[in-house]
C-alpha cells in the first residue's frame, strides 16, 4: 500500500502550508509592530496573488488587482488588544475603560510650613486657594481647633482638586488661570496625640467641616544606663536618651554639679522616665523622670521625683532633701563655660580686668531662665551689657542676666519670675564678641563666684511627707529593679 504521506503532492503542498504559515504570521508581527499612522478608511489599489494547485497537482499563481479597505483604529485597537492583552500601551491602543482610568485627573497634595510672620489665610492663598476657600476652611476650623495657637515650624498638609483646564476661570484676585482646582482638604498634627482635619463635605465643592482625630498612646517605663567617656550628653544620646529627658535630667542636677569641671571619665549616670509609644511601637512622647543617678568619682547622686503637701513637685535625694537651692549654678541648658570668675584679659578691650561673673556660651536664641524665685529690678539696655535683667532674690542674693539678644514675654520691671522660667534669650547686645551669657550672682551687693558659692539648701520632708516619700521611694527601687531583668516591663501604679 502506498503511503500517502510521501507522495509528491502531498510533500507539495506541506511545504506550500508551512512557507504560507510563516508569511501569514511575519505579516501579522510587521503590521502590529509598525509605527505608522493608519488612515481611517483609506482605500488603496494593490496587487494580491493567489496560489492555486490544479487536479494534475502542478501549482499556478494568478495575480490580480483588488481594493483593499484599511481598517479603522477602533478595530485596529480590539485585534492588537486581543492579541496583545498586556500591551495596552506599549502598541499605542488603549481600550476606552482603560484609558479613562489611566486619564483621570488626580488630586493635587502640598505640603506648607508655618514661618515667623505667617497666617494661615496668607499660607492658603500663597499655595492656590481663593481667599473664600480659605476663609471657609478656616471658619470651619474653629470649631475644633483655634487658629490662634497655630505655631511657627507646624506642617500642614493640603489637598487641592485638579486643575479645570487651560480655560479656567481666574478669581477676581488672581492674574493668571489656577495652577490647582479647589481647596479640598487642610490636615496637621498639633501634638502628638491629637490631628485635626477640614475637608469638604460631599458633593460641595465650598463647605467645609472640620474633625479631630485622637491617636491613643500607651505609656511604659523606660531605664537607660551608660558609662560617661567624654561628656554626659554624648553619652546619653549613645543610648537613645531622648532630648527633653536629658535637659530634665541636667536642670535637677544643676544645683549640684558642675558639668564642666566635674564630669570624669568612667562616671556613669542612670535615669528612668515615662515614654508614650504609638499603636505601632514607635515612640511618641516623653513624660516625667522618676529617677536620675549620676556616679561621679564613685560616689551615688540620687534623685527621686514628689510631690509633698505643699504642691510642689521636685527632686529629693534619698534622705528627703530637695535638690533645689535658693539660686541655680547654671540658668541656661547645654552651654559650655567659655570664661570664669577672676582677673583675665577683656577680648574686647585687651587689657587685664576682673570679671565679674561666669561666661556661658550658647547658640543664640537659647532660653535663658531665672536662677531662683524673686522680682525683676530692671529689664532693659544698660551700657556694655547690653539687653540686661537683675532679679532680686530672698537672703541678700541678686542675679544679673547680660548680651542678651531679648526679653522673653512679659519680663518687665517689679515682675515676680519663679525658678527657672525663661526670662530672655542669648545673644551677643553690648560689648560681645560672640552669642554667650555673662551671669552675674550678687550677695549683699557684691558679686561672687557663681559656680563657688555656697548655696541655702531647699526644702527637707519631715514627717507625714517623709513617710510618704519613704514609700514612693521603694515602689520606685523596685520598678527599677524590675526594669533591669531582661525583657521586663514595668508600669508606675498610680493611686
Amino acid at each position: 500500500m502506498k503511503n500517502r504521506f510521501h507522495t509528491p503532492t502531498f510533500m507539495v503542498n506541506a511545504a506550500l502550508g508551512g512557507s504560507l504559515s510563516i508569511l501569514a504570521l511575519g505579516g501579522v508581527y510587521f503590521w502590529l509592530s509598525s509605527s505608522s499612522p493608519i488612515e481611517e478608511q483609506v482605500t488603496n489599489k494593490t496587487k494580491a496573488t493567489s496560489v492555486e494547485m490544479a487536479e494534475d497537482g502542478s501549482i499556478s499563481a494568478n495575480s490580480n488587482t483588488q481594493e483593499i479597505t484599511v481598517a479603522s483604529p477602533e478595530v485596529v485597537a480590539t485585534l492588537k488588544t486581543d492579541l496583545l492583552t498586556s500591551e495596552y500601551i506599549a502598541v499605542g491602543a488603549v481600550p476606552t475603560e482603560t484609558a479613562a482610568d489611566i486619564l483621570e485627573p488626580i488630586d493635587i497634595e502640598k505640603m506648607v510650613t508655618v514661618s515667623h510672620g505667617d497666617t494661615l489665610m496668607s499660607l492658603l492663598v500663597a499655595a492656590g486657594a481663593t481667599r473664600s476657600e480659605a476663609h471657609g476652611a478656616i471658619t470651619a476650623l474653629t470649631d475644633v481647633y483655634s487658629p490662634r495657637k497655630i505655631k511657627p515650624g507646624l506642617d500642614i498638609a493640603l489637598t487641592f482638586a485638579p486643575p479645570s483646564g487651560p480655560n479656567a476661570v481666574k478669581s477676581a484676585t488672581q492674574e493668571k488661570e489656577r495652577e490647582v482646582g479647589p481647596l479640598r482638604a487642610m490636615q496637621f498634627q498639633p501634638n502628638v496625640e491629637r490631628i485635626v482635619k477640614v475637608s469638604t463635605t460631599e458633593g460641595e465643592d465650598t463647605k467645609y467641616i472640620a474633625e479631630e482625630i485622637q491617636r491613643p498612646l500607651t505609656m511604659k517605663m523606660a531605664r537607660s544606663a551608660n558609662e560617661i567617656t567624654s561628656s554626659l550628653y554624648l553619652a546619653a544620646t549613645n543610648v537613645d536618651v531622648p532630648n527633653d529627658i536629658m535637659i530634665k535630667m541636667i536642670r535637677a542636677y544643676s544645683f549640684d554639679v558642675d558639668f564642666q569641671r566635674e564630669i570624669q571619665k568612667g562616671d556613669s549616670f542612670e535615669v528612668v522616665y515615662e515614654a508614650y509609644y504609638d499603636e505601632d511601637g514607635n515612640l511618641a512622647r516623653t513624660g516625667d523622670m522618676l529617677y536620675g543617678k549620676l556616679n561621679l568619682s564613685g560616689d551615688d547622686l540620687q534623685l527621686y521625683r514628689f510631690t509633698p503637701s505643699s504642691g510642689f513637685t521636685d527632686y529629693f535625694n534619698e534622705k528627703g532633701q530637695s535638690a533645689k537651692k535658693a539660686l541655680m549654678r547654671t540658668p541656661v541648658d547645654g552651654a559650655r563655660l567659655s570664661s570664669r570668675f577672676g582677673k583675665r584679659k577683656h577680648p574686647v578691650l585687651g587689657y587685664t580686668k576682673m570679671h565679674k561673673g561666669v561666661d556661658f556660651a550658647a547658640p543664640r536664641g537659647t532660653p535663658i531662665y531665672a536662677a531662683g524665685d524673686g522680682v525683676i529690678l530692671r529689664a532693659n539696655r544698660f551700657s556694655s551689657f547690653g539687653n540686661y535683667v537683675k532679679i532680686r532674690h530672698h537672703s541678700g542674693y541678686e542675679t544679673a542676666y547680660a548680651h542678651m539678644k531679648g526679653f522673653a514675654k512679659g519680663i518687665r520691671k517689679s515682675k515676680r519670675v519663679r525658678q527657672g522660667q525663661v526670662i530672655g534669650y542669648v545673644g551677643t547686645t553690648g560689648r560681645s564678641t560672640g552669642p554667650h551669657l555673662h551671669y552675674e550672682v550678687l550677695f549683699n551687693g557684691r558679686q561672687v563666684n557663681p559656680l563657688g558659692v555656697k548655696l541655702p539648701a531647699g526644702e527637707k520632708l519631715k514627717k507625714a511627707d517623709l513617710k510618704k516619700f519613704k514609700t514612693e521611694q521603694a515602689k520606685i527601687n523596685k520598678m527599677i529593679k524590675d526594669l533591669k531583668q531582661p525583657a521586663a516591663i514595668a508600669k508606675l501604679e498610680t493611686n
